[in-house]
């Protein structure tokens, strides 16, 4: 007999309510197979099957709530042999010793449900080799790629490019073994990526008691569970959408009409669909515009002391540490000790709580091809200048190549954006939520300055924070950015501590 047990639940996550039940006692399952679903108050978390056999006891029913490795159900281990529905027969053009193997969603991260096939590197009929790259997925915030889980013949591909797919999907079959041979059957016309949701789907308890509180009616909120069912965050969103009682979309706010386009103009443009990530990006800054009370603060720094600095030991630094010495990593500093003085700019807010970090996971916002992300290096106020200019160079190639997971872009507590490298002089960076506090780097521009009653150039850059007002004052946020620029035109400060 296997134990079924509550997976970790996330950082400062402590209990989970069951919401749904996807098997009953008695049924044949698979591992990895989803068996329930598992909803805290941020995210739902799915609950696979630790190995294959058939579903016993289920200890936790829907609506309990269950601490962190609560006993769920038991799995009777080896009867899954005969429970098991039997292999799907060989396509034809394939001899009766191939088996046919599913290509399945991978594991997308903490809190991701879904993805969009985005591209096919295969196509059915292709040969492929074990963990070659059949297909790429596209989730709110990364790029997935499919490895081809056996040597064989691509038979089947079952969501086709576009399609919207859940984490349990399937997305094709190869035809593996000895008998596998390149005369695949003809595709099958693509079924659809996910399911339509089910009429009478079961809604999360804690969704149906949210809106029950709120009057919401439950036609007019967009279910994001399984087969279309309402889950909490969903409640949330809705009631969150100006008072309007219609649930927010998953794409970003809608837009007023357009105006109208003549003819000849709208034979020349373009239309093209938006990425997950691109919506998801567009989604998250509204939300953070609506959620915050955001307020921009700005300073200016005199860079003479860290560009002398840096010039002087920049060439024995790279020969020790094998990296470049780089600004960033001298406002990575700056920051974390300003955020020492000033720990509410380091918070968030949890409904009627103030969560204070004793650490520092430092985002750092790049740009990417496809779009804005933030890499997260942690701990980062125990690291040292070439411990920083290493993450920083590492995260930034990850994010470029598109091979950032979802854990590298989770858990920040503070966020430096700096658009200076694409030629900014100043700007106003909008939060990224839940956290309360950004910096803005600008560009270095040599300006007149007046110094002992002296006109001098110097070169010079615009500081912005952007923070959250219903947790950081004005005098905090003015004390934040006044010790980056102390920290940054005397840099000995940084290993005085002062």
């Amino acid at each position: 007999m296997t134990e079924v047990r509550v997976p970790t639940l996330g950082e400062s996550v402590t209990e989970a309510t069951v919401a749904t039940w996807f098997k009953k006692p008695g049924d044949a399952v698979q591992a990895d197979e989803m068996l329930c679903e598992l909803e805290t108050d941020k995210v739902t978390v799915e609950v696979p099957a630790p190995t294959a056999g058939t579903l016993g006891e289920i200890i936790a029913a829907e609506g309990e709530t269950v601490g962190v490795d609560a006993l769920l159900a038991t799995i009777n281990a080896g009867e899954a042999a005969a429970a098991a529905p039997k292999a799907a027969a060989a396509p034809a053009g394939a001899s009766a010793s191939a088996a046919a193997v599913d290509v399945m969603v991978p594991t997308l991260g903490e809190s991701v449900t879904e993805a969009t096939v985005s591209t096919w590197f295969k196509q059915v009929g292709d040969t492929v080799a074990q963990d070659e790259m059949l297909c790429e997925l596209e989730t709110d915030k990364v790029s997935v790629e499919v490895p081809s889980p056996a040597a064989g013949v691509l038979t089947e591909i079952i969501a086709a490019e576009g399609a919207t797919v859940d984490a349990s999907a399937k997305l094709g079959v190869i035809s593996s073994g000895e008998g596998a041979t390149a005369a695949a059957a003809p595709a099958a016309a693509p079924a659809p990526a996910q399911a339509a949701a089910t009429a009478g789907a079961k809604n999360a308890p804690s969704a149906e008691k949210m809106m029950a509180e709120k009057g919401l009616d439950a036609n007019t909120v967009a279910g994001t569970g399984k087969d279309g069912r309402i889950m909490k965050e969903d409640v949330m969103k809705a009631a969150a959408s100006a008072g309007s009682a219609v649930a927010a979309a998953p794409a970003p706010a809608a837009q007023a009409p357009r105006a109208p386009v003549s003819a000849d103009d709208a034979a020349r443009e373009e239309r093209v669909k938006m990425t997950r990530l691109r919506q998801t990006i567009a989604r998250r800054l509204k939300e953070a515009q609506n959620t915050a009370a955001m307020l921009t603060t700005y300073n200016e720094v005199d860079m003479t002391a860290v560009m002398e600095l840096r010039n002087q030991y920049k060439g024995e630094f790279e020969k020790k540490h094998g990296v470049r010495l780089g600004f960033m990593s001298f406002f990575t500093k700056a920051c974390v000790h300003a955020l020492k003085e000033v720990p509410e700019v380091n918070a968030e807010i949890d409904g009627t709580d103030v969560v204070y970090k004793n650490f520092v996971h430092m985002g750092i916002a790049a740009g990417t091809p496809t779009g804005l992300v933030v890499p997260v290096i942690r701990d980062v106020d125990q690291m040292s200048f070439a411990g920083i200019e290493k993450a920083i160079g590492e995260k930034g190639r990850r994010a470029r190549d598109g091979k950032l997971s979802m854990a590298e872009m989770q858990g920040g507590t503070f966020t430096i954006s700096n658009g200076g490298v694409y030629g900014s002089l100043m700007s106003s960076p909008i939060l990224n939520p839940p956290q309360s506090g950004i910096l803005g780097m600008h560009k270095i521009q040599d300006r007149p300055m007046a110094i002992n009653g002296q006109v001098v150039i110097r070169p010079m850059m615009y500081l912005a924070l952007s923070y959250d007002h219903r947790i950081v004052d004005g005098k905090g946020a003015v004390t934040f950015l006044v010790r980056v620029k102390e920290a940054l035109e005397d840099p000995q400060r940084l290993l005085m501590d002062l």
